[in-house]
């Protein structure tokens, strides 16, 4: 990831006069994201403190989470790796789930990648921010069935579809969220491989729906007509934690993204105009297509991979969501279209790492933490990613890319005396 070219909006943002609340200005940013000194730092937990934002254990101030309290999470517990957060936003969202002005916490020690998003998100605002739709969510188990032949397995997936009804209630009774919503199936010579589809409500689910798939093969291998000389609970179809392609369907949540960039800021933010721009985009694309990319799209591992790591979420899950697919076209009007689809999305606001002290209050931070707030979290990671699809593209188009990476190398050669 990149930093942002000289431009501007390079000043301290803390002289920004914008109102953070949601109205027609822009929103009032943080100091500048490049300034490394502790009174920067000092002054962003102030802005934030204004917003009734509580960082006590992000800030290590708050107590030290009970060993005991890990049970589940952690085996040979010694102590805890300290990633540093960073903050960017406010951005503007005018989403189905997440509207308003957000601040979002990233941990990452990937120089210029705050800076970088800081800068698009500015740019974003300044045309009203980002829209954003959350339309579904699966989770899936795939198990696998293997007979004595090719006639039983197709037998046993004949017999598939009457249990259905049976089997969503043996889901529902196990669990106050799991749902058993689809099952599909495909035969591979004598196997029978099934994808069974839930839905976890808040939770990223994956345990959730290995126990319920375990429920339903169990109930299957009561009733079905024949019976299979090997089973498994997981075949590896399902794509759990793994880039594939298979995104015309839904595995966690399915989000897309777009915006609008009128030219004169295209030029301002990013020294860029839209034809170039779009060719920029096009020029990248042929080449992920030369690698047999899976995912059409620039940046999406490094905005979730910060925010997963700040927000406890399961960060292998980064591979999955990453099969994204980016747009960039020119409009009729002469401005450039931007938008990400990320449909492999698994995200939570409870269960899984989302109780660790720091997670919780970055979740809190934008208002994501708890039930009825995950649909929300996914938009905001949406949101995210448009900004460093822009980010990316943007300073690849104006020159400056191997000129911002070689500023945040030189940021980091050790000072005279250390």
């Amino acid at each position: 990831m990149s930093s942002v070219p000289a431009g501007e909006d390079s000043r301290p943002s803390d002289q920004a006069s914008e109102s953070c609340a949601p109205s027609g200005k822009a929103p009032r940013r943080l100091p500048s994201a490049t300034d490394a000194t502790a009174e920067a730092a000092k002054a962003r937990r102030a802005r934030l403190a204004e917003e009734g934002i509580e960082m006590r254990q992000i800030c290590g101030e708050g107590p030290e989470i009970a060993p005991e309290e890990l049970a589940g999470s952690i085996e040979g517990f010694v102590g805890f790796a300290r990633i540093p957060i960073g903050v960017a936003g406010p951005v503007r969202i005018n989403g189905s789930a997440a509207r308003g002005d957000f601040f979002i916490p990233l941990a990452t020690t990937e120089g210029s990648l705050v800076a970088s998003y800081q800068h698009a998100i500015n740019a974003m605002n300044r045309v009203g921010g980002v829209s954003v739709l959350c339309t579904r969510q699966r989770v899936g188990r795939a198990p696998c069935f293997e007979f004595a032949n090719l006639a039983e397995a197709g037998e046993f997936a004949a017999w598939l579809s009457s249990p259905f009804g049976g089997l969503q209630e043996i889901v529902s009774g196990r669990s106050r969220f799991c749902r058993l919503a689809e099952i599909q199936h495909s035969i591979v010579g004598n196997s029978v491989y099934l994808l069974l589809e839930f839905t976890t409500g808040d939770a990223a689910g994956q345990n959730m729906v290995t126990a319920a798939a375990q429920a339903v093969c169990a109930k299957l291998l009561e009733d079905m007509p024949v019976k299979p000389r090997r089973w498994w609970n997981e075949s590896t179809m399902s794509g759990d934690k793994r880039a594939t392609a298979s995104a015309f369907r839904t595995r966690g949540r399915n989000v897309s993204a777009e915006i609008v960039l009128p030219a004169k800021y295209l030029g301002r933010y990013y020294r860029s105009e839209p034809a170039h721009f779009v060719r920029t985009w096009h020029q990248a694309m042929s080449g992920s297509a030369q690698i047999g990319a899976i995912g059409l799209q620039a940046n999406a591992a490094n905005t979730l991979a910060a925010l997963f790591i700040a927000c406890g979420q399961d960060v292998a899950c980064v591979s999955e969501a990453v099969t994204g697919l980016t747009r960039v076209e020119p409009t009729p009007e002469g401005d450039v279209y931007i938008s990400v689809t990320l449909p492999n999305l698994i995200v939570g606001t409870v269960g899984g790492g989302t109780y660790l002290p720091t997670a919780r209050e970055c979740l809190t931070m934008m208002g994501c933490y708890g039930t009825g707030k995950a649909r929300k979290f996914a938009e905001i990671c949406a949101a995210l990613a448009l900004a460093g699809e822009l980010a990316l593209v943007g300073v690849i188009s104006s020159g400056a890319f191997a000129q911002a990476h070689a500023g945040a190398t030189e940021a980091r050669k050790p000072r005279a005396g250390a």
